[in-house]
């Protein structure tokens, strides 16, 4: 995502998380990847919430920004966050550009996965 619009993808992510019932708190990106934290209701499914904010926000991107090959990568990764982490996890998404100077997405994704005991498959990372 190039730096100019990525602002108003983020502003559009969060309109699209509203209307999907949800409570956008914090979000926030690099270039190839983004960060929501949403509160969701006990009655949202989150492959269901993740599918429509990817398909409404790559219909935006494709109409508005008109690039009509962008898509979001086929999978996504969702945590859960104490009400205790949120402020650090919104301080965290708001300083994306500083923090991936230091540590690429992907490395960083693993080690997410690694602390929170998740096994997965290094062919799907990339």
């Amino acid at each position: 995502m190039e730096a100019e619009w990525r602002p108003r993808l983020h502003e559009y992510l969060g309109g699209v998380t509203r209307g999907l019932q949800g409570i956008p708190q914090g979000i926030g990106g690099v270039a190839d990847h983004v960060h929501v934290l949403v509160g969701l209701k006990p009655s949202h499914c989150v492959s269901d919430f993740m599918r429509e904010l990817k398909k409404a926000s790559s219909i935006w991107v494709v109409e508005t920004i008109r690039l009509p090959t962008f898509r979001w990568q086929e999978g996504y990764g969702a945590f859960s966050v104490s009400a205790s982490g949120h402020q650090r996890v919104q301080e965290y998404i708001a300083r994306q550009e500083e923090h991936h100077r230091r540590r690429s997405f992907r490395d960083e994704y693993i080690l997410m996965l690694q602390k929170s005991g998740i096994e997965y498959d290094e062919r799907y990372l990339d």
